[in-house]
This record gives C-alpha cells, structure tokens and sequence, in this order.
C-alpha cells in the first residue's frame, strides 16, 4: 500500500546494512479513517438575530487556539463589514478546528455558521444538510424567538441532534427558569440539558465544548465507497476561480481526481483540497466526514450549482444526495447603474456575486429613462438590502434600485395563464380575467402587551386571519395569512417600533389567491416614466401614487413652463402634483409709459411657455429615482 501523508503515524526509520527504510504502520488505510470519523464532529449553530451567534462562534475559536490572539478580533467567521455593522450573518462560513478533550483524545470539529435572517433560509438549508448535530442558541432576556423556531423544524427535518444553549446569563434582565420553560414548551427540547453561558465573557465555553464531543454524534460513512460530495457553499477567488466548500458523506477525494457534477453534468480535475483554518489548509485527501475546500479550475457561474453532489467520473455513485433543492425567489426588483458606462461593470459584478450568492438570479432589463440594467431575484427585502449594497461596497458602483414586486399569476380572456413580476409586461387590463398574488403564513411572536397594536399592523396590511396561541406567561404567538406584497416595504420596520424592538417576524409561502391588482403609471409632463410604474392592490393605489407624485415634486427642479406629476391607472388619473414654473419678469424693463404696454409683453411671454410646455422635455435627474424608491422601501 503506498504511502499517503497525514493519514497515519509518523512511521519509524531503521538503519539496516546500511540502508535505511521504511516500517508501515500494520493497521489498513480504511480501518485508520474508519477510527478517525469517530473523533470527527460537524455542527452548526442556529439562533435568532442578535442572540450571540457569532460571539458563540469567537469564543469556541478562541478555546481551540484556532486564531491567535494578536488576530483575534470580534465575529471572526463575518467577513463582510457589512454583516459587521449590523450585527447579523448573512453569509454561511466553515472553520475546522483541533480540540483536545478531556479524555486525552483529539478531536476535529467542524463549525458551520449559518444565518438568522428568514430571508437567508436557503444557505440554513444547505449548511444543516452538512451536518450530524446543531446548538440551538437562546437569548437569557428574550425566550425562544420566531426565526428559531423555524430553523428548529429545519434541523429536525435533516434529523440533527439537537443540544440547546442558554446565553447572556451575565445580564441584570436574564431569566434563566423563563429560558428554560419556552426551551420545553416552544422548541420540545429538554430544558434540564440547556447550558448556560455568556458567550462575551467566556462563561460556560469549555462546557459547550465537552458537550459536543459527548452529546453530538460522529459523521458515518464508508470511505471506500463511490465518492459522495455536498457543496454548500462557494467563494470566488480573483486567481483560483470559485473554491467550492464542501461535506464528504461517501468515498474518499484526492488531488487530481477528476470530479463529475451530478446535477450540472460538468466534469473538472482537482488541484487542491484542504481544511478551512482561515487560510486554506491544504491535505493530501479528504475523506469521509470531513469538511473542507477544493479547488479545481472552475471559473464559470453556470459550472457550480450551490447545492449540487460531486463523485468521481470514473467511479460514479449510484444518485445524488438527497435533499437538493432550488432557491425560490419571492421578490423582484431591477438594478440600473448610476453611470450608464458602468453597465458592463455592473455585469461582471453580478457574475462575480451570484457565485458566493447561490440564491441571486438576474436577467437583462431596460428602461427608457435609465438604459440598460437587470431584473434580479431576491429571497427578501433584506436579501435585495445587502446584494445593493455588497455591489456598491465591493465594485464601487453607484445603483439606481427599482420598487420592489411579487410574481402574480394572470388568467386571459383567450384562456392563457402568464406569470408577470415586473409592471413593464403587465397586459391590458380589456385582457385579463383574474389576477392572483402570492399569500403567506406570518408568524409574529410578541410581548403581551403588544398584541392588539400587532393585531391593528395585520389588518392594516390586509390580514385574512389572525390567531393568537399563548405560549408562556406574558408572550403571545400570532399567526395571520396575509399577502407577500404586503410585507415588503415597511411592515418589518413598523413591527419593530410599536414592540419596542421585542417582535420578531417570520414567514413561509403558502399560496396563491384571487386578488384584484392594478398597474400605477406615474406621468411626467404627461409622459409615462417606465421605470416608476408599479404593481398594487386597487385600494392602495392611491396612497402609494400620491407619495410618488409628492417626492417626484420635490426633487424635479423647475422649469420654464408648469410640469404636471400625475399617477394614472389606465385612463384614470388618481394622484397629481404640480411643479410650479419658473418666472421671468419680462416687464422689469418697463419704465412707465401706458399699461398696454405691459400687458403685450406678458402675453407674449404666456404663449412662449404655452409652446415650451407643448415641445419641452423634462430632465428628471437621476438622484429624483433613488430618492422616490428609497423613500418608498423605508
């Protein structure tokens, strides 16, 4: 059997007449990485935003000497400023680390992180299918939160061993009896095995730590089998290519091997694999277990399918994991560029994010008013937030952002059924028979005394049905059926200010319903501005056209001649505001003389603006949409 380093003990050296070899060690290759999957464990940590994640994560790095300490630095696995700022982990990421047990014995764990946020579901998806065990974090001063709970049923469905932990015990507001009832009545967990910690102050680390090894169960697997790879996870490397992140269920990878891509069909040839330790870590394989990167040339978007299984091309397994599925995208916005010279950039731009961004779609789009830009998918409101504003801190590019929409199923008089999420392809209203909109199930978890301001929010957002359930003393749980397009601007936000910070929010589609929506177009000058139109439910049509026509007012300079901002539905003007003109004094020349005099000159200059206004065209400057939609989504 040859030699492969890094797989057995160091082997001995003999001296014998003279000539030195080698002594194999007596145990086989598979027994060796049959006995090191036993000291493998792979996990993830799931919690509520802002309930300690990544400062759980910090300090489990920091007790396994898995960073210095001249490098250690706050949200070590949040490399985006971006997810710095604001507290949250919008991007999975993976570090392995060497930890040593009580029982002497060393162990490799795999730390997976994953995000809170409902709109980042999809990355939680894929990170739990790469794991055997997960920490169910919950907040000491808030209970069990919505987004929790919802990860909760997620690793249930992928089977995790479960190991809930109790945080920030160290407050004056912790309650930790209360944490561990909603532990028992909200997650179905056993309270008594919660470990309480701090994760700011280092409290409780080294128990988390003896608990993973003895609570959370090893990786299973044959090592000998036909190779079975998960990616979950990409990142895009300027010289490398995309450097996939990946889980081995089945067989064992070594450099070059060439790779079949089950879903895609696309075949590469490894360069280099490894562990990720901050810096990649190269091996001379991985095997079954265990979690790391490969590089393998791959350069193009349409070669890599987040999600996707790898087996070798000339041992192929029998079928892909299971468990693979598709991003499913709810909201619709375009992205034009501020510079229509940067549409090329603004290309590139995407192709590099939607490799570290497996749930981004995007597709051409024009306007007549800001040229060319694209169409993109977004799993949310704050998935479109943080893609704009990775584009403008990572590529330097200025973005004009359209209004954002659902897709709508359309039923035609001639019996076609389209499915339309940009205004711009809305048919005539003389052709449509019935519109439909998508419709989910919220989830609202909120202080007692909130509830009726929570309950007033649905209705004024077209809840269908509201139920209370009341889960433990002094929180109440609302669940309400209301339409996607609804929540989209500005529910988040106003349920955050009437709880007081205390509501939390989550949502899973559930249908589609018979609605009655109508297209707005916003006319300057009494021409349509394409890029303004929108989609809206007739009662509200009114409301949202009047703002339009209000800031479009305000931020248009004025002319020679009065410009009209109306917003029409078809024919029908609902909505105006007037930008007043500019006034010459064409009579300041005037010194006396008869009055007639003065009022030639004022007729005069009546029908000169009377024929500007008919010939004229209206610069709407492009900072007039950014404040009109920005304005719109806060």
């Amino acid at each position: 059997m040859p030699w492969i380093e890094g797989i057995y003990p160091k082997p001995s050296l003999f001296t014998k007449m003279g000539i030195r070899f080698i002594q194999w060690p007596s145990c086989s290759n598979i027994d060796y990485l049959n006995h090191r999957m036993k000291h493998i464990r792979n996990f993830c940590i799931i919690a509520h935003i802002d309930h300690g994640k990544s400062t759980l994560a910090d300090r489990l790095i920091q007790a396994c000497d898995g960073v210095t300490q001249r490098d250690l630095h706050d949200q070590m696995l949040d490399s985006m400023d971006i997810e710095r700022e604001r507290g949250i982990t919008i991007k999975s990421n993976t570090i392995t680390l060497n930890y040593k047990a009580a029982d002497g014995n060393e162990y490799l764990l795999n730390l997976i992180d994953t995000p809170g946020h409902v709109d980042f579901s999809h990355e939680v998806r894929r990170s739990l299918m790469a794991c055997e065990g997960a920490l169910i974090i919950v907040d000491a001063t808030q209970g069990v939160e919505a987004q929790t709970v919802a990860n909760l049923y997620l690793a249930m469905e992928h089977e995790l061993v479960l190991l809930p932990v109790i945080n920030k015990i160290d407050l004056p507001s912790a309650d930790i009896e209360r944490a561990q009832e909603a532990i028992d009545a909200e997650l179905g967990l056993d309270p008594f095995e919660a470990i309480c910690i701090s994760a700011k102050n280092g409290i409780g680390i080294e128990d988390v730590l003896a608990a993973i090894v003895e609570k959370l169960p090893s990786p299973t697997g044959d090592p000998d089998a036909p190779l079975k790879a998960l990616i979950f996870d990409a990142q895009f490397d300027k010289y490398r290519g995309v450097i996939l992140q990946c889980r081995i269920l089945e067989g064992t990878l070594r450099p070059r091997d060439t790779i079949h891509f089950m879903h895609s069909g696309r075949d590469f040839v490894v360069d280099e694999i490894g562990y990720n330790q901050f810096k990649l870590n190269p091996r001379k394989q991985l095997s079954v277990g265990e979690v790391g990167y490969i590089v393998a040339g791959v350069k193009s978007v349409q070669d890599v399918e987040i999600g996707d299984t790898i087996t070798l091309l000339d041992r192929q397994a029998d079928e892909p994991i299971p468990g693979y599925k598709r991003a499913k995208q709810v909201v619709f916005s375009s992205i034009y560029p501020m510079d229509t010279g940067e549409y090329v950039e603004l290309t590139k731009a995407l192709g590099k994010l939607s490799i570290n961004d497996a749930a981004l779609t995007y597709e051409k789009d024009s306007s007549a008013a800001l040229g060319f830009g694209f169409r993109c998918g977004f799993l949310g409101l704050l998935h479109l937030d943080v893609v704009q504003e990775r584009l403008r801190r990572e590529f330097d590019l200025g973005l004009v952002i359209s209004a954002p929409s659902v897709k709508y199923q359309l039923k035609l008089k001639d019996g076609t059924e389209v499915e339309v999420d940009n205004p711009s392809y809305w048919p005539d209203p003389m052709q449509i028979e019935s519109a439909m909109e998508p419709y989910i199930k919220a989830v609202i978890l909120t202080p007692e005394e909130y509830v009726g301001s929570v309950m007033e929010l649905c209705r004024e957002h077209r809840s269908e049905s509201q139920e209370m359930n009341y889960l433990s003393a002094g929180r109440i749980e609302v669940t309400s059926e209301m339409p996607l397009g609804e929540v989209l601007f500005d529910f988040y936000g106003k349920l955050k200010m009437i709880t007081r910070g205390y509501g939390s929010f989550d949502y899973e589609p559930i249908e589609y319903r018979k609605t009655d929506v109508v297209k707005v177009d916003i006319l300057v000058n009494k021409e349509p501005v394409d890029t303004l139109a929108y989609l809206v439910h007739r009662d509200k049509a009114r409301t949202r056209a009047l703002h339009y026509c209000e800031r479009l007012a305000e931020e248009i300079p004025r002319h020679q001649f009065k410009i009209p901002v109306q917003g029409v539905i078809g024919g029908t003007i609902i909505a105006r505001s007037t930008i007043q003109p500019y006034r010459k004094d064409v009579t300041a020349k005037l010194y006396g003389g008869d009055v007639t005099r003065k009022k030639k000159l004022l007729e005069k200059q009546k029908k000169g603006k009377a024929k500007m206004k008919q010939f004229g065209s209206v610069n709407i400057p492009q900072q007039a949409f950014v404040a009109v939609l920005r304005a719109d989504k806060d």
